[in-house]
């Protein structure tokens, strides 16, 4: 297949082409500095729509402004673009974040569950929406709402890393608000599970199934870096640090993979402490 991917230059971009093309597909890697051209998807029979500015900044009104622009705008140009086509590719698989959901507390959260009436909600109601109008052009739309990515060469993982390795890093508050990640691999895995399977439509939450406390995932990652983690993070210096950003650093959202599951799709690394175990394995 030819598959077009655009923000194949970060994280999940550069994994899902090396598992593509690892499969045999021929991957188009999609620039979004200039606007999306229907010439750039042409002859495609998937698009990959990851371009999107960074959440993980202070939130200043520009700020916002960007992440908002960077994924409603961006995605709707990449929707515009495929619908100029004589024939659109078969599926668009467009990224989203758990970010829809909000804080929940100890709500379990499938792919049905509303979205959150905040900042991060509002905007991935958006992303969302203007992906789904691929759908009027006979293009089948999976939208992947991304937890926690844990990568050994970017996200989350990368930033946690320095202070956890020299022995003070430690929960966030009472460690108590539900975390839900994801291994790297499972998550190009998926992404190509969902460009080959028809069945697959609609969100799906791009999760592992066993999603953990913090408190839990602070001692399993000190546990693999054979580190202590004593040294609780208190909410007020993340949010004299990060500003209102801060609100996803501990927000609660124990999210599970209902969709991914019942289509068949088989997660490598369903338990965290297998994952860190091979995450840091070479740090």
């Amino acid at each position: 297949m030819r598959i077009a991917i655009t923000g194949a230059s970060g994280l999940v971009g550069r994994h899902a082409s090396n598992v593509l093309r690892g499969e045999g597909h021929q991957v188009r890697e999609i620039s979004t500095r200039s606007a999306i051209k229907p010439e750039d998807l042409e002859a495609c029979d998937a698009v990959v729509h990851l371009a999107g500015e960074p959440v993980a900044q202070r939130w200043t009104a520009a700020a916002k402004q960007r992440i908002r622009s960077s994924r409603v705008d961006g995605t709707r140009h990449v929707v515009e673009a495929l619908a100029q086509l004589h024939k659109p590719p078969a599926v668009l698989i467009s990224a989203s974040a758990i970010g829809y959901y909000g804080s929940r507390g100890e709500e379990t959260l499938a792919e049905s569950a509303s979205p959150a009436q905040d900042f991060l909600g509002e905007v991935a109601t958006e992303w969302e929406r203007e992906a789904r109008r691929a759908a009027k052009h006979g293009t089948r739309v999976v939208i992947l709402r991304f937890g926690v990515i844990l990568a050994p060469d970017g996200g989350a993982l990368k930033k946690m890393l320095p202070p956890f390795k020299l022995g003070i890093g430690g929960r966030i508050g009472d460690g108590k608000q539900w975390m839900s990640w994801v291994h790297i691999d499972d998550v190009a895995r998926l992404i190509a599970f969902a460009i080959a399977n028809e069945s697959v439509d609609g969100p799906v939450n791009a999760v592992s199934p066993n999603p953990v406390t913090n408190a839990v995932f602070t001692r399993e990652l000190a546990r693999a870096l054979h580190r202590p983690a004593i040294f609780p993070v208190p909410l007020f210096a993340l949010r004299m640090l990060f500003g209102q950003m801060a609100e996803i650093l501990y927000a609660s959202q124990r999210v599970i993979p209902e969709a991914a599951l019942r289509a068949g799709f088989t997660f490598q690394f369903p338990e965290l402490r297998d994952a860190l175990r091979g995450l840091v394995s070479g740090i």
